[in-house]
């Protein structure tokens, strides 16, 4: 028997270039009808491929893209949404699109050419000028003729972009993304089906809706899969359009019963993951624009959304309803899945709001939103609604976890965790964070509160906490209301007994240490009180927390947990030398600040000063904090010694040849240290091997990888004038053989110069001090 002989295509084509001439002439009702079967023969024959006649290639050489073209236009004949008469020939010359490009770059390129995807956009955009403005959330009536348009449109579309650069970048330039968006939304409103489950045709009708819906969201991914990562396909315009279904996942929802559970369960599944599919491509946009675009963090905050009510809502106001209230819909419980397949979409609902969280995150963090999120003038709500609403989380998962009858708290750490990011992210002025520890806000017994600090609490709620503490106590030497308020919630002490600062492997946990020393950081700069409860023993036997931070710097391989950490140190120092020290200090006060002073005299806090100033080469900020603490230590005969035994310890990391001849030279005279040659990298830079090359390099000032200021040149001076009032001249000798020449160098340099005229004054005091002693 003899093999078939294949079909030419060739024939059709021209057919379909003769039809469209006659057309042009005298168009009829029976031409277009032969279009119709025409273009049906060809679609058909070219979905799939012929192993012995590549009919793609053929016809992808004749005229039949501006032929596809032209009927198309003609067909719609100067309107954009296509007469009922026209829909049948109109859905097969897409289908002949459709098919004609799929999987050949050629075809997609030659379409492109002919402009048949420009003309299609312009036909779902007259689809979407017929959706009702505002949109009432009901799904747009289109009979199935014209269902199938759309969606073999899109499958046009679809074809011609997947991997293909060049008709992505033409779609987006015409905003395709937001037009498919509507339309979705349109045809296919998430949960919208509930509602007509009992219309005549349901079946057909919702199942070309939830396939439209389907390849409208494979389509825009495709979109949003370029290769340049500047191009967005997306603005803030899409924002109502993907806001406002999110209130159909909250309370009250549809009901968990369907005629279709027993009588048609794969169908029913279809209309689910379509609401599914929807929630969760729109959620991912949300995060993905929120961290990209400042214009869609921007209107996310004063943009308005359908609300099913007669009065819009801000999107920003939705979205924290959907955090909220938002629950897996009561339908997913249909016997039509097993627990397996129920748990897989709980969980994605779950990811959903994470993805939500982030995008609101974001939008507090927008600086240019600062004046929609926080609105001054209202003394019951402080900060306006948003503000109001993130406090009220906070602390309602304080007292839900410790109410007899609600043990929930834990389920909601999402909306904590949200809450204590985005004030975080607004408190960015003393007022605010004044405002949020005062009434009738108060909110510091909720954030000391055990919910949060516990060692057991959840890594990332610490996080979002201590994040939230950490931006409120940076201003706290500006505002006695923030010390006042955090240390009579002991909070310190409470940091210390929490374990954040236990050893710890998780990347996350390097984060939520970090937090908490800057909330140490801040609270003991210049504040006696909370240096007191950070570093001497509490009533219970949990390590001191400056004794844990002291642990964490000596043990971390992070450079920020370490120069943070040292920081801690710098401000110890600061509030235990400078801070109220009266000649008759109170009894009591006296022997706290003398027990704290011991704790600080140790080989550990010099070295962790020293290594502080030595490793920071290019950070002049640290350097000078660490010069001041080690004056301070050395107003302290024992400080004076410590300080000058650290100023020659090798620096971390330095090579062993350099550590061995520096703990040689150091233990052969520790009196006198020998000062080696400092080192170079390959740029000719210098680097310091200790804190006292450091110093050298500082007040030179020449060849660093940055300028050090002139305060901390001076700095230098000052602090080596201090510790020779101390330390005895046999133990400074190398120091002084070191310093002088730089000493002198620097004051030839800057004599006459009036800018400079501070550091000629300490620089000549310096050199003078030496060579009289």
């Amino acid at each position: 028997m003899s093999s078939q002989k294949p079909v030419d295509l060739v024939p059709y084509q021209e057919e379909l270039d003769n039809l469209l001439q006659s057309l042009r002439k005298s168009p009829s009702q029976s031409s277009w009808a032969t279009v119709e079967t025409t273009c049906q023969e060809i679609a058909n024959h070219l979905r799939v491929r012929n192993p012995s006649v590549d009919h793609h290639t053929i016809l992808g050489k004749t005229d039949l893209p501006q032929t596809l073209t032209s009927l198309l236009s003609l067909a719609l004949d100067g309107v954009h949404i296509p007469s009922d008469e026209k829909t049948s020939a109109i859905n097969e010359i897409l289908r002949v699109g459709a098919n004609f490009c799929m999987d050949h770059d050629d075809n997609r390129a030659v379409l492109l050419e002919a402009q048949f995807p420009q003309v299609i956009v312009s036909l779902l955009e007259g689809y979407v000028e017929n959706i009702p403005t505002p949109f009432d959330e009901k799904p747009i009536p289109l009979s199935t003729s014209h269902l199938k348009v759309v969606r073999t449109s899109i499958g046009v579309l679809l074809n011609a972009s997947l991997n293909f650069s060049s008709v992505k970048a033409r779609l987006n330039s015409l905003e395709c993304g937001l037009t498919l968006i509507k339309l979705s939304c349109a045809i296919f409103p998430p949960t919208a089906w509930n509602s007509h489950q009992e219309e005549p045709g349901f079946v057909e009708e919702w199942s070309l809706r939830s396939g439209i819906s389907n390849w409208i969201w494979r389509t825009v991914s495709t979109l949003k899969d370029s290769q340049d990562e500047s191009l967005h396909i997306l603005s803030s315009d899409v924002l109502p359009w993907i806001t406002s279904p999110l209130l159909k996942f909250c309370s009250p929802q549809p009901p968990a019963t369907s005629p279709y559970t027993e009588s048609n369960p794969d169908f029913l599944d279809l209309l689910i993951q379509g609401d599914y599919d929807f929630l969760e491509e729109s959620c991912s946009l949300f995060e993905s624009l929120a961290l990209d675009l400042e214009d869609f963090r921007r209107e996310l905050a004063r943009k308005t959304c359908p609300a099913g009510t007669d009065k819009p809502i801000l999107c920003l106001e939705a979205v924290l309803q959907f955090i909220e209230h938002g629950s897996n819909p009561p339908i997913w419980s249909s016997p039509i899945y097993d627990d397996s397949e129920r748990h897989a979409k709980e969980k994605g609902f779950a990811m959903c709001k994470a993805a939500m969280i982030k995008a609101v995150v974001e939008v507090f963090g927008e600086e240019k939103n600062d004046e929609v999120l926080w609105i001054a003038g209202d003394a019951n709500q402080p900060g306006g609604p948003f503000v109001e609403t993130m406090v009220r989380w906070i602390q309602d998962h304080v007292k839900s976890a410790t109410s007899a009858k609600d043990k929930s708290a834990e389920a909601r750490d999402d909306m904590t965790i949200c809450a204590s990011l985005a004030l975080g992210n607004v408190a960015r002025r003393p007022e605010i964070a004044t405002t949020l520890l005062s009434p009738p806000y108060s909110i510091a017994p909720a954030l000391a509160s055990p919910e949060f600090l516990a060692p057991s609490v959840d890594l990332k709620l610490k996080h979002g906490i201590l994040g939230l503490l950490k931006h409120l106590v940076q201003f706290s030497k500006l505002s006695p209301v923030i010390s006042k308020t955090l240390a009579e919630q002991n909070l310190l002490p409470k940091l210390a007994a929490s374990g954040v600062w236990d050893e710890r492997t998780e990347a996350m946990a390097n984060i939520v240490q970090l937090n908490a020393i800057g909330v140490a950081k801040h609270l003991c700069n210049g504040n006696l009180e909370h240096t007191f409860a950070l570093t001497l023993q509490s009533d219970n036997d949990t390590p001191t927390g400056f004794s844990q931070i002291i642990a964490l710097i000596k043990r971390s391989e992070s450079v920020s947990a370490r120069s943070e950490g040292s920081r801690v140190v710098v401000n110890v120092v600061k509030s235990l030398w400078q801070v109220d020290r009266e000649a008759k200090e109170p009894e009591q006060r006296q022997k706290k600040r003398d027990a704290a002073v011991a704790l600080v005299l140790t080989r550990e806090c010099a070295g962790i000063l020293a290594s502080l100033i030595s490793r920071s080469n290019k950070y002049p900020i640290l350097v000078n904090e660490g010069i001041v603490a080690n004056t301070l230590l050395s107003t302290h005969k024992l400080g004076a010694q410590l300080v000058l035994k650290a100023l020659t310890a090798p620096v971390n990391g330095a090579s062993s040849t350099e550590i061995l001849q520096s703990e040689s030279s150091v233990s052969s005279n520790s009196a006198s240290p020998t000062l080696p040659t400092p080192s170079t990298v390959n740029d000719g830079l210098p680097v310091p091997r200790h804190a006292l090359d450091m110093l050298l390099y500082a007040l030179k000032n020449v060849d660093n990888p940055v300028n050090f200021p002139l305060e901390v040149r001076v700095n230098v001076c000052t602090f080596f004038m201090q510790l020779q009032k101390v330390a005895s001249p046999e133990s400074l000798v190398r120091i002084k053989e070191a310093i002088l020449p730089v000493a002198e160098q620097v004051i030839e340099e800057s004599q006459g110069v009036a800018a400079e005229a501070k550091l000629n004054s300490a620089s000549t005091l310096l050199v003078e001090s030496f060579k009289s002693s």
